[in-house]
């Protein structure tokens, strides 16, 4: 691309919300970065929130955690996840975001005793955002969270109007999706919605060049015709998002819609065809896994909302596809473990191949992951603990192993003086909520002869965290006298980061979230490994069999 300034591509929804906007950002963006081009994304939230670090997994999900420490929306681990392009603090921002940035200059005096608004002031400050974020990139997608119509957006889809006068109209392309419902009884698929919702952003002054039309099943070309003539867009420019199983497959029946093609053309932008073999390839395996299948069970309290452990669910099935196998995740409530015991729930379950135990807050379930921690630890089935995970390790073998009997966290008891997660003594005088997490990416430095030094193959690594609590040092030599392996610290060897246990197949827990940073093009080694366990355990039940 002969590139003269940044093309900006902003994505709305109408209709309903969960339109999978995130996931046709990203797609779009992966055929784009297939042709060559220079591609970030950014997503807007307009909840007056800060930021989701302080809301609940029910209310919001997943909150993703950035190189930077920026607690965000999980559209960002899309992005991370589709794009060759690490997210940082300026790719989601938020209507709090934005207000607060406003009234702390009103109250500076910036505005010179102006009345503040929405406009100029608050658009203002979203148009600078978004243009300081897609800074030396050739395109920019812009993916504006809720639905048309809503009274939270409004002010960020004035700002995308006026965009498109600030940096010109051949640099600006409108993507609108919306949901064509098929209705069974009347055996057809109805294109009001879509029509109604077009009416609404048309409404606010922005004219949908391209819409993305989200359906359960192949729309027929008459739909589109019709979508074509109602909504005054070209009908090559009406694009069938239709459902897959595989959200991967996205981007192959995105370009074969030929929607790269008509942005690319929109925006008059010069580049060769995608080179798509590497999604081709995850399709192929997904479609045909020559290892079979696996099963890990995934042992946590927020179960019944999976998004809640949106990036650990994907780096699995990117673990499956480095293995050329399908994973399967059977999940476990660990309260369900607390009433009727691991045994009696894993005979419901069937069979099991490894136990993933993944973050999470609060001492709800805990009791439950530490017996299913027992379990896999004692029948030598592979365990992956994560964040608060690898803290239920390490209290299950300080209570069975190192004799420290009551050993517990200092988040489910703080008077205890069986802490052997705790809060490290700088953390103890913050006050302001979410002040005390460890946040972003940190180093580590792995134990040579290891098994994680033998996986990532480097002595030292950068991952990313999102907690507060540490392993308590004050515990720390009677848990390796008991045979705990610190197998990871920080690099003054004060913070634990990794444990391991010898003479087992494999059981690793870690401080951090390897999850952050897998792709499905190149799967997280540690989560390679741990399905290639799987892999292993389940030939060796076979065998015995």
């Amino acid at each position: 691309m002969n590139k003269r300034s940044t093309k900006y591509i902003f994505v709305t929804g109408g209709v309903v919300s969960s339109l999978g906007k995130g996931l046709t950002s990203a797609s779009l963006g992966a055929l784009l970065e297939a042709r060559g081009l220079k591609v970030t994304a950014l997503k807007l939230d307009p909840y007056i929130n800060v930021d989701p670090g302080t809301m609940s997994p029910f209310q919001h999900g997943e909150v993703f955690v950035t190189d930077d420490g920026a607690e965000t929306d999980l559209d960002l681990g899309h992005y991370e996840r589709f794009l060759d392009h690490k997210m940082s603090k300026l790719n989601n921002f938020t209507a709090g975001q934005v207000y607060e940035t406003v009234i702390a200059n009103e109250r500076r005096g910036d505005y010179l005793g102006k009345t503040v608004q929405v406009i100029p002031h608050i658009t203002d400050e979203i148009k600078r955002r978004i243009q300081l974020a897609s800074a030396d990139c050739d395109v920019c997608l812009v993916e504006i969270g809720g639905t048309v119509g809503d009274i939270e957006s409004l002010p960020f889809i004035e700002a995308i109007r006026q965009l498109r006068a600030d940096v010109g109209p051949e640099n600006v392309l409108y993507v609108h999706i919306t949901l064509v419902p098929y209705i069974a009884a009347a055996k057809e698929f109805k294109t009001k919605p879509t029509q109604h919702s077009v009416k609404e952003l048309t409404g606010f002054g922005i004219i949908p060049n391209i819409i993305v039309m989200r359906s359960e099943k192949r729309l027929e070309d008459q739909v589109k015709e019709k979508i074509s003539l109602f909504c005054n867009v070209p009908k090559d420019c009406v694009i069938n998002a239709v459902d897959v199983s595989n959200i991967y497959e996205v981007p192959l029946v995105l370009h074969k819609e030929g929607l790269d093609d008509k942005v690319t053309q929109l925006l008059n932008i010069w580049s060769g065809a995608p080179k798509l073999k590497p999604w081709q390839k995850i399709q192929k395996v997904k479609n045909n896994p020559t290892n079979g299948k696996v099963r890990v069970a995934m042992t946590g309290k927020y179960v019944d909302l999976v998004e809640s452990y949106k990036s650990i669910i994907e780096a699995l099935h990117h673990s499956g596809f480095a293995n050329e196998c399908e994973v399967e995740i059977a999940y476990i409530d660990s309260e369900s473990i607390e009433q009727h015991g691991i045994n009696s729930v894993l005979k419901n379950i069937g069979q099991i191949d490894a136990f993933l135990i993944p973050h999470g807050f609060g001492d709800r379930g805990t009791e439950g992951k530490i017996e299913a921690t027992k379990y896999a630890r004692e029948n030598k089935i592979p365990f992956f603990g994560i964040c608060l995970g690898m803290q239920m390790a390490v209290i299950e073998y300080a209570r069975n192993v190192a004799g420290i009997n009551e050993a517990t966290s200092a988040e489910f008891n703080p008077k205890s003086k069986f802490r052997v997660i705790d809060l490290m003594e700088d953390q103890k005088i913050v006050a302001k909520k979410g002040g005390s997490m460890r946040l972003g990416s940190w180093p580590c430095t792995l134990k040579k002869n290891s098994l994680v030094h033998s996986l990532y193959g480097t002595d030292k690594i950068d991952e990313r965290h999102r907690h507060r609590f540490e392993v308590n040092n004050s515990f720390r030599e009677k848990l390796v006298t008991a045979g705990l392996s610190i197998s990871g610290t920080s690099p003054d060897e004060e913070l634990v980061e990794i444990i391991e246990i010898e003479n087992h197949p494999w059981f690793i827990g870690t401080q951090f979230h390897p999850e952050f940073k897998s792709t499905p093009i190149n799967s997280h080694p540690l989560f390679k490994s741990f399905i290639k366990a799987a892999l292993n355990q389940r030939d060796r039940k076979k065998k015995r069999r």
